[in-house]
């Protein structure tokens, strides 16, 4: 980025809720920003049962002086995120993400492009999960700041010092809401919109962290996540959700194992994980056959991804009935 020339951040908000004043609120905190940048806020409306526009409608001139809305049928976080990045103006410098659910605190873009105009690709920072009053970094154990080293002159901006795709199959604390990179360097990078509802971002960051290692990261809580529509929430086991969900983490770390060179270890512990979900898999469409709720659709699915899920029904639905049995 060339001195005395203002940089230009596209800000990529998918929007889909059904509750007011949502994205609103998102809005204004992008508004809010100290950052000395051109900013171009590209909200796609996802089908969302309250528009967008009826949102942008709420805001002062100023606050929506730079927003623009660009309206699709529902497609999902993924093909909402990629209209946007297709929607970015070749001079743009940067691209924030933004949940419309999630708030950033007045400095995170300021940070963010110090970082970045530091010579970085690809920055994130720490952040509070819904409801959550201790980080995520904190939450997680998985990055430690005092391990990574500081940027010159700074307090909280380090320098991401660990092999990133460990961290990501590992436990990935990268929040989508945190994350801006540099796009001019990485134009044609998008998500991979067949991961619906699963593991889009987290395959993201590994795409992105396999074409750049300069990474810097946060250690000052950013950004905070809200209450809103969330896909999988209440999607706990035998739930509506509970069965689409469990088909697309299946998707997604079957995909691990054929899109990503992994050692040992990640591989064992990615099998592990695959079993783990075939397992569960199989535990919910028993809750269903026995509460008579639909599971066929899904089941469809799922024999695409993972042909043994159907053909190792029987033994596991046997092992699990019996130690139901023994439990009882």
């Amino acid at each position: 980025m060339q001195r005395g020339r203002t940089v230009k951040i596209a800000v990529v908000i998918p929007y889909y809720q059904r509750r007011p004043g949502i994205l609103a609120r998102a809005l204004r905190a992008v508004a809010l920003q100290t950052v000395d940048a051109q900013l171009d806020v590209i909200v796609v409306d996802d089908g969302s049962p309250v528009p967008a526009r009826d949102e942008v409608a709420q805001l002062s001139a100023g606050e929506r002086s730079h927003v623009r809305i660009v309206e699709q049928k529902n497609g999902g976080p993924a093909a909402a995120r990629n209209a946007a990045l297709d929607h970015v103006t070749p001079d743009t410098e940067l691209v924030a993400f933004l949940d419309s659910d999630d708030t950033w605190e007045l400095d995170h873009l300021a940070s963010a492009l110090r970082a970045l105009s530091a010579g970085y690709d690809f920055y994130f920072a720490d952040f509070y999960q819904l409801n959550q009053t201790i980080s995520a970094f904190e939450r997680a154990g998985r990055i430690e700041p005092a391990r990574h080293a500081l940027l010159p002159g700074e307090r909280h901006l380090h320098v991401y010092q660990a092999d990133m795709q460990s961290q990501i199959l590992g436990g990935n604390v990268i929040g989508t809401s945190t994350v801006v990179y540099r796009f001019r360097s990485f134009r044609t990078l998008r998500f991979r919109e067949e991961f619906v509802y699963a593991g889009e971002d987290y395959l993201f960051w590994l795409d992105l962290s396999r074409m750049t290692d300069r990474i810097a990261f946060s250690s000052a809580r950013e950004v905070v996540y809200r209450d809103g529509v969330n896909v999988f929430a209440g999607s706990g086991w035998g739930t509506e959700k509970s069965l689409i969900r469990l088909h697309y983490e299946m998707k997604y770390k079957k995909a691990i194992a054929r899109l990503y060179p992994l050692t040992e270890r990640q591989v064992k512990e990615n099998r592990e994980a695959v079993l783990a979900l075939r397992r569960g898999f199989v535990a919910d469409v028993l809750h269903r056959v026995a509460h008579r709720k639909p599971f066929l659709d899904v089941m469809w699915k799922q024999l695409r991804i993972d042909a043994r899920s159907v053909l190792c029904f029987i033994p596991l639905a046997i092992g699990l009935m019996l130690r139901r049995e023994r439990n009882a």
